[in-house]
Order: C-alpha cells, then structure tokens, then sequence
C-alpha cells in the first residue's frame, strides 16, 4: 500500500522537497564548513566508542568523509550500510575507500551509483556497534527521524529498538543547521533518534519521556 504522506505532493514529499532545494541552494564551501564541524562535535560525544555504523554521505548530505577518517584514525572498527534488493540493509566493514565497491542502488533510490563495502558481514552487525549514525533531512523537535522515504532505516531502527536492553546502539543524525526542530507529521512507522548534531548544537533526547522508546 503505498503511503500518500510520502508521495511527492504529500504533506511529507512536500517538506522533503523544501528541504532538498534548502541544501541545494547553499554553497558547497558553507556545506563543507557545517559538515566539518558537525562531525569533530559528533566525534566529542561518541567518544571512546570500539565500534561505529555510519554511511557514505552522497550528493548534498553532510560530508561524513571527516568522520570516517578520524573514526579510523583512532581505530574504531566502522561499519556502513549494504542496501539490498527488498530495501533492508545489512552492513560491512569498513577501512578506507578501497575498501568500497560502487553499486547501483535497487528500486531507483539515487540518480546514480553509490558506495558500499565490498563484502557483507548482515543484517544484525549492526547490532555490535556503539553508536550507529544514520542519514536524515530534518529531525522533529521530539526526536523523530525524516529520511528520504525509503524506510530502510526505519525498519533497521526498529530492530535494534526492538532488541531491547541498556546496552543497544546509540542513534545520531548528522545535520545542518535549521534541520532540527522541524515540524514533521509523525506516522508509526517514524523511529526516533537518541541524539542529533550539527555545526553548532547537540540535541540529546535520551532521558526525554515519550512514546518512543530511548533504553
């Protein structure tokens, strides 16, 4: 069944878009400024964790090439998403560039091809790391994650929600400024994330009451 929110002329199409011509409008400089400094912050509260799921940025996301590279300078065992046919994800080790191979992603999801590790370690690696830092365009003002539509993620967090226990992954959204705090229609389906950064502010959300679970 499709989702209408999620269709382009949906109330949640309609704020991806703004969003999207948002980041396309800003220089690249100014997003390589913001993209820097979101990840020494992000660094700072990851800390000394052993193990890290991130991602590839691609096109005008958040540059997480910083991040990988000093993840990897402290060695921190990284790992980044696989997308897979049926739209789940499963993950793979990650230690440098070549360590990348570039696939064209199922279902249309990107324009082109994108990069992921060269071989699968699956589904529930993801369940290893400390931290796991996740894509998004906006982030609402209870924590709630807007991605791209795809659901890929939303599915992977509530696996890991559904796994239960203090000693889960904890969830960070990479973003830049003016893309916390948003106003955005929340559905079940919608995951919270633990805590969000950008450039200049770290919203933390794990003690915060609510429906979503944050053990």
């Amino acid at each position: 069944m499709t989702n209408q929110s999620n269709e382009p002329g949906g109330p949640k199409g309609t704020i991806r878009s703004r969003l999207l011509a948002a980041r396309r409008a800003c220089a690249p400089e100014q997003r390589a400024r913001w993209s820097a400094a979101a990840c020494e912050v992000l660094l700072e509260r990851i800390g000394d964790a052993r193990t890290v799921a991130a991602y590839a940025s691609f096109g005008t996301e958040p540059d997480t090439g910083p991040l990988l590279a000093a993840l990897l300078e402290r060695g921190v065992r990284v790992l980044l998403p696989i997308l897979e046919n049926d739209m789940s994800l499963s993950w793979g080790r990650y230690s440098g560039s070549d360590s990348l191979v570039r696939r064209i992603p199922p279902g249309g999801t990107r324009p082109g091809p994108i990069a992921e590790p060269a071989e699968s370690l699956g589904p529930e690696a993801v369940l290893t790391a400390d931290w796991i830092v996740v894509p998004a365009l906006a982030v609402s003002p209870c924590g709630v994650r807007m991605g791209r539509g795809g659901g890929s993620y939303d599915r992977t967090l509530a696996a890991i929600e559904a796994s239960g226990g203090a000693a889960r992954p904890r969830i960070a959204a990479l973003l830049y400024p003016g893309e916390v705090g948003v106003d955005i229609p929340v559905e079940p389906h919608d995951r919270p994330v633990d805590v969000a950064v950008t450039a200049d502010e770290v919203h933390d959300w794990r003690e915060s009451p609510g429906r979503f679970p944050r053990a």
